[in-house]
């Protein structure tokens, strides 16, 4: 079906090119809004092979928010723990994940099957009636306007036809055709390492041969990870050495015998092996004029805690729900200067610590590599620590969050499960998400009510939420009153010493108030930031271009 067109008398109001994971979420997400939206990639059908192979709460939680999530949980595993190995062989540290009850309502960190989930999430774009999907089709040449941008389409037909659109997303892999275009150049963080990765479908008979957890092997005389996947598809990422050729590497003979150590032929099938440079690259500029870039196109990591796809998916949820306000006349341009200020830090924050633990796996010198496990043990008092994967990503430090002092902001709000007439639910299924205000119910109890005027004329969804053991806060001006199961986000509070959060439909936090007094201060402050985005340019100035 086609879209409706812009408003501003371009086509569409948002291109997107690519139909990949970060493309589809985007897809959805600009359906869910109803921004009426054209989106196109060279590839008629999703590649048969995995190449993404781990995704966490977050994104998850996200794609619930869709409507997509019972699609994609068929093809999801629980990511085991994964053990590391050092010279001698001897465990050296785990990566877990936070125990239950979880923070944000699902297992923390997943596996899954990349085609299955990939087709779910296209065939769930398909689904809006705003959205218009044109595969077979080639960007082949763009120019912006003062008004728009429009975009020369070839298909794979031999046809040819040009279209416009107020805003483009590009979303078009590490090789971005548009940001090559652009002249954007990526920034190297200087991490460049050979590895061969390896997919195989292993035979229930010899799945017992395999380890049954996730590990890394740090061992000096060749680095290699092994990952258990959803049903029996497990994977290995092994480093290349100096003078093996890559292409010689990934032909079967030479993939089984870097596969000796666990597995023979007879054991599995192999499913796909692809060697690849290893690298921590981040755009310099993600914005031009009307042209974003996202995922893939702006960021590549060393995938040695699996969050190359949840970056992108990250992309699009913080671009796309500010879009949607500047199309519908909420807020001015310049709130778009927020995504790149936001995600260019996060993003190169993030990388620079899978970067670090990376040089640590990779490391072969056999002394440097003793002494790298000596001291990983001493961190621990002598014996293997634990560390989560939650920990190892960082909250948002910079953007559309209150200038305030707050430990809370730009973290992600949790999602507790809550109770409901028919069982137990998640926060977000029962409540809704959007741009909204979570209240503990002594604050909710007596909330003056010029505050819910001023909440009320932002948009805010007020929501109130109970401790196990307590009932819904039915106060004057409260859209609806939960009581959570497990005290997740009574424990939250109480830990960040307040009685209030606004948060954002990204799920992360702008700011937390203890009373009435700072809420109506943090709510202005929000109003204001919305409207100008001039509270994300105050606090990036390095970054930020709008003055």
């Amino acid at each position: 079906m086609n879209a409706p067109s812009s408003p501003s008398g371009n086509d569409y109001q948002v291109a997107v090119i690519g139909f990949g994971p970060s493309g589809a979420v985007a897809a959805s997400l600009l359906g869910q809004h109803g921004i009426s939206s054209l989106v196109i990639d060279r590839q008629r059908a999703v590649y048969d092979k995995p190449r993404a192979i781990a995704i966490d709460h977050e994104i998850m939680r996200l794609l619930d928010n869709l409507g997509v999530a019972d699609e994609v949980l068929p093809h999801v595993a629980p990511f085991p723990a994964s053990e590391h190995f050092g010279a001698d062989g001897q465990l050296i540290r785990r990566i877990d994940m936070v125990p239950e009850p979880y923070p944000l309502g699902y297992t923390p960190t997943m596996v899954f099957t990349q085609p299955p989930v990939e087709a779910a999430l296209r065939e769930h774009a398909q689904r809006y009636r705003s959205i218009e999907i044109s595969l077979g089709t080639e960007l082949v040449g763009f120019e912006q306007t003062p008004t728009g941008v429009m975009l020369i389409l070839a298909g794979d037909d031999g046809t040819r036809r040009t279209v416009s659109a107020d805003y483009v997303i590009a979303c078009d892999g590490a090789s971005s055709g548009v940001r090559e275009r652009l002249g954007i150049r990526l920034a190297d963080l200087v991490f460049d390492e050979p590895w061969l990765v390896v997919d195989v479908l292993v035979n229930a008979d010899a799945a017992g041969k395999l380890p049954q957890s996730a590990a890394q092997y740090c061992d000096p005389r060749r680095p290699t990870t092994f990952i258990i996947g959803p049903g029996n598809h497990r994977r290995w990422e092994i480093m290349l050495l100096p003078g093996e050729d890559p292409q010689e590497a990934q032909k079967p003979e030479q993939v089984w015998k870097l596969l000796a150590p666990w597995l023979t032929p007879e054991d599995a099938t192999l499913w796909r092996a692809a060697s690849y440079r290893f690298h921590a690259l981040v755009a310099e500029r993600w914005r031009d004029g009307r042209v974003f870039i996202a995922g893939d196109a702006a960021h590549q990591q060393p995938p040695f805690i699996g969050q190359g796809m949840c970056q992108g998916v990250r992309d699009v949820a913080n671009l796309i729900w500010k879009l949607a306000r500047v199309l519908g006349g909420l807020s001015d341009e310049s709130l778009l200067d927020s995504y790149e200020a936001e995600r260019s830090r996060h993003v190169r924050e993030l990388t620079t610590r899978i970067k670090a633990i990376g040089q640590v796996i990779c490391e072969r010198d056999p002394a440097a590599a003793r002494a790298r496990d000596a001291r990983i043990l001493a961190e621990g008092g002598g014996r293997p620590r634990t560390i989560t994967r939650q920990e190892i990503v960082p909250p948002l430090v910079t953007g559309l969050l209150t200038a305030r002092d707050d430990a809370a902001k730009g973290t992600l709000f949790p999602q507790p499960w809550v109770k409901t007439p028919a069982g137990h639910g998640r926060l977000d299924a029962v409540a809704g998400a959007g741009l909204r205000l979570v209240l503990e119910p002594t604050l909710a109890d007596k909330l003056p009510p010029a505050l819910v005027r001023q909440a009320r004329a932002l948009g805010l969804h007020l929501i109130a939420v109970s401790s196990s053991s307590g009932s819904p806060a039915g106060a004057p001006g409260i859209d609806i009153a939960v009581v959570e199961r497990d005290g997740v986000l009574a424990d939250w509070f109480a830990r960040h010493g307040c009685r209030a959060a606004l948060v954002r439909p990204d799920h992360y936090v702008f700011g937390t108030a203890a009373g009435a007094a700072g809420l109506a201060v943090l709510i202005d402050e929000l109003r204001a930031a919305l409207a100008t985005g001039a509270a994300a340019c105050h606090q990036t100035q390095p970054i930020c271009s709008t003055p």
